[in-house]
């Protein structure tokens, strides 16, 4: 999937790897981008269509499904990712709102957009979608569920032409990770690793240093031997 003369939908796309991801698009040729945004959002390309969008609003998405004519590359990259101790169920509920069912239900409405044009959904996920970092459980929660969801699709969707691709994203340089001393990567480098892993055709697309690290040994893992085993099991025809 190369985007150029594609178009591209990107979500939380105001800021850190959503914002550096549309610049990307656009550095590489896309002929229309959508920027999914809670809030305004100034860019000078006139390739750039802001849409309202929250993606915990079904309403927004609807409204944005009619707004976006055509569609080739879907970007899941609104996220939230908070401190907790497991002790509120609102902050995991919260979590599982953005960054798994928001997700889910961009795909799910975009979808026969996307079976049009025979294109790709990209799901951000994160290293903690493998093993989460206590100090944030109910995000690495979430983001594991995400994980599994974006498994489940691209099982699904294998016969139907659109392909689904997961970002395990390593420590980046956003409002996120502030006050986490730790090396980070930029967000438009993070943002070229990601196209390069989707023309690639990359299912698990690894694009900082930190997540390059253990590429090779999940590709040739015995979790990844699962998934492509328990993909068989779908039939072909199935219909989502």
């Amino acid at each position: 999937m190369n985007v150029q003369n594609k178009t591209v939908l990107i979500t939380g796309a105001s800021r850190g790897i959503g914002r550096a991801l549309v610049d990307e698009a656009l550095r590489r040729g896309a002929k229309r981008v959508y920027a999914g945004t809670r809030g305004a959002l100034s860019v000078a390309d006139a390739r750039v269509t802001p849409v309202t969008l929250d993606v915990t609003n079904a309403a927004q998405i609807e409204q944005a499904a009619v707004e976006v004519n055509t569609l080739d590359v879907l970007i899941n990259n609104a996220g939230i990712a908070l401190y907790d101790d497991l002790s509120d169920f609102d902050v995991i509920e919260q979590h599982l709102a953005v960054n798994l069912f928001g997700s889910l239900k961009m795909s799910r409405v975009f979808l026969p957009k996307l079976k049009r044009s025979k294109g790709a959904i990209v799901n951000n996920l994160s290293l903690m979608a493998l093993a989460p970092l206590p100090l944030t459980p109910a995000y690495a929660i979430s983001k594991a569920a995400a994980f599994n969801m974006t498994q489940s699709l691209r099982a699904l969707l294998a016969g139907q032409g659109v392909t689904v691709h997961g970002v395990f994203l390593g420590p980046t340089d956003t409002d996120m990770t502030r006050g986490f001393e730790i090396p980070k990567a930029s967000p438009e480098a993070v943002a070229q690793g990601i196209f390069d892993g989707l023309e690639n055709q990359e299912e698990d697309i690894f694009p900082d240093p930190a997540s390059q690290s253990i590429a090779e040994g999940w590709r040739t893992g015995v979790a990844k031997a699962f998934e492509r085993q328990y993909a068989g099991f779908v039939p072909a025809n199935v219909a989502v």
